[in-house]
């Protein structure tokens, strides 16, 4: 166990590469990515054409932020590369989505589970071998009507949410330390009674 004790963990950031998703829901784990970035004083790089990554640290622990260069359906791939470069244990390997079933704006922790129709995750699952990774879900809510959830995760923010959106990213960035830096239970006492 003493080789997983020095490892970093390994936060990713899902979401679509170019400028046309920048500003989409489904890019919420991009996001969060960059502002944790930012909040280390790094920049992205481009890491053996799989993902842009960031290596720092976050109050002392050892973390490298990645985003998947592959379009979302594709994330696995390069987050199995990442945890095999970086030799990252399963249970630090924390991936950042977007979620439909929850209310915009909220932010939920957990370890494990299904991937609820969600094709970044179902692709990690899939080339890690495991479900037992942990998720930090940006909720964006369902879309209004009868529009199709591919459509609407595809589409800006509305402007009301855009207004909100720098707080909620904030707020689940805080998160992410919280849960790398202490544990999941804490971050989730935290995050999860703030509604």
């Amino acid at each position: 166990m003493a080789a997983a004790d020095n490892a970093p963990w390994l936060v990713v950031g899902l979401g679509n590469p170019g400028p046309g998703y920048a500003a989409t829901r489904h890019n919420a784990g991009f996001m969060v990515a960059d502002l944790l970035a930012d909040r280390m004083g790094a920049r992205f790089k481009a890491h053996r054409g799989a993902a842009d990554v960031v290596e720092g640290r976050i109050a002392g622990t050892r973390v490298v932020l990645a985003k998947p260069k592959s379009y979302m359906n594709l994330s696995g791939g390069p987050t199995a590369s990442m945890r095999d470069f970086f030799k990252v244990p399963v249970e630090r390997i924390v991936v950042v989505h977007d979620e439909l079933d929850l209310p915009y704006g909220t932010v939920r922790l957990k370890r494990g589970g299904g991937d609820n129709g969600h094709n970044g995750l179902k692709s990690i699952t899939k080339s890690i071998g495991t479900r037992e990774y942990l998720r930090v879900r940006f909720g964006i809510g369902r879309p209004p009507g009868r529009q199709d959830p591919a459509d609407f995760v595809l589409k800006p923010f509305s402007s009301v949410e855009a207004k909100e959106l720098p707080f909620h990213v904030d707020r689940t960035a805080d998160a992410v330390e919280v849960l790398v830096t202490d544990s999941l239970e804490k971050a989730q006492n935290q995050f999860h009674a703030e509604g």
